[in-house]
């Protein structure tokens, strides 16, 4: 008699894939046998529909054929007293933990493979010192890097030039060797790369004589780095593919921290640089300039007279490069006013008169 497994789930047979496996799930919750109140032959029930309708092609058939062929009851005669001795408690609502049922019974039921990930090397992470000028306007630094690299001399083959290939006898050619192992679910079987051929299937006659075959070899490399304009610091740049290399992968990243030296005038804040500067008292009062060293060339600033201690003063398109265009932000100077110590006595007499006039 057919059995409705659209029914022990309790979906509609429009159900998407992700509906199915809530519903798995929500089932495998309520019946685990080692659960209490469980229920072995629903969890067993339960276990078999999904293996089915969570498979494209077995759902596929039997949506058609009413059947999924043999072996439909799960992978290996699986049995739901396999999960004996599992605990089941932490996986309850509210449990704490997450567990996917369909990434596990997806390799039980839904064929016992999955796709080898491809190998990756390992990231590196470097660390520059920058001066606040070069931060600014952006700069062009070189580094040498010791890590892992693709051999030139073979281009990563791990072949002399001109070598014949042979089929490699690890994995007779296919490049993934299959692993079967048993596990609380039963026996099943997953693949990985074959670490003689790393995935190609075939081998070098005559392998390089640089890196021994390897394909790879510890060197250092010279490594360009484009510092952009404006880089805060402990800003951090990536560089695709400049870590190391792995044979029969790709490489992994650079990543390089930048460390911006303080300035001893200026602050960076946004596009915008800040300064403090100090003058003079009588510039203050009678007005005056300031001569100020800028990142690009030096500037004499006008000191209006009458500025106050703590006013700001604006000097537009001498900031930081950004955008399109050479677009540059502004400087913005605090004024600081210099009140001397002490007077000579001719100044003393001017101040004094400057207070008899209630100034």
């Amino acid at each position: 008699m057919k059995k409705d497994y659209y029914n022990i789930l309790g979906v509609d047979k429009g159900a998407s894939g992700d509906d199915i496996k809530k519903a798995f799930r929500k089932l495998a919750h309520k019946y685990h046998p080692d659960k209490g109140g469980g229920d072995a032959t629903k969890f067993k029930e339960a276990s078999e529909a999904y293996s089915v309708l969570s498979d494209d092609q077995k759902r596929s058939q039997y949506d058609t054929f009413g059947t999924a062929g043999a072996g439909t009851g799960g992978a290996g005669g699986f049995n739901a007293q396999d999960f004996g001795g599992f605990d089941f408690s932490g996986f309850q609502s509210g449990g704490g933990q997450e567990f996917d049922f369909g990434d596990i019974f997806g390799d039980i039921f839904g064929g016992g493979s999955r796709r080898p990930q491809q190998k990756r090397g390992r990231d590196i992470s470097i660390d520059i010192e920058l001066d606040f000028k070069d931060a600014i306007f952006g700069t062009v630094r070189k580094v040498l890097v010791s890590k892992a690299s693709v051999c030139e001399h073979c281009g990563g083959k791990g072949a002399e030039k001109g070598s014949e290939t042979v089929v490699c006898n690890k994995c007779n050619g296919k490049g993934q060797i299959h692993e079967s192992r048993r596990t609380f679910f039963g026996q099943f079987t997953t693949n990985r790369v074959c670490d003689t051929c790393k995935g190609e299937g075939w081998v070098p006659k005559t392998k390089c004589h640089i890196c021994k075959g390897a394909g790879i070899l510890h060197k250092q490399e010279e490594i360009r780095i484009e510092v952009p304009v404006g880089i805060e610091n402990g800003e951090m740049i990536r560089f695709a593919g400049k870590g190391e290399a792995v044979s029969g992968g790709g490489a992994g990243d650079l990543y390089v921290k930048v460390r911006v030296r303080k300035h001893h005038i200026f602050r960076k804040e946004g596009n915008n640089l800040l300064a403090d500067i100090t003058v003079k008292l009588s510039d203050a009062l009678l007005g005056g300039e300031h001569h100020l060293e800028t990142l690009d060339g030096n500037l004499s600033v006008k000191i209006p007279e009458g500025i106050q201690s703590g006013e700001t003063l604006r000097i537009k398109g001498r900031g930081v490069p950004y955008g399109r265009g050479n677009v540059r932000g502004d400087i913005y100077l605090t004024i600081k006013i210099n009140i001397p110590k002490k007077l000579s006595h001719e100044s003393r007499r001017a101040v004094e008169e400057l207070k008899k006039e209630g100034i």
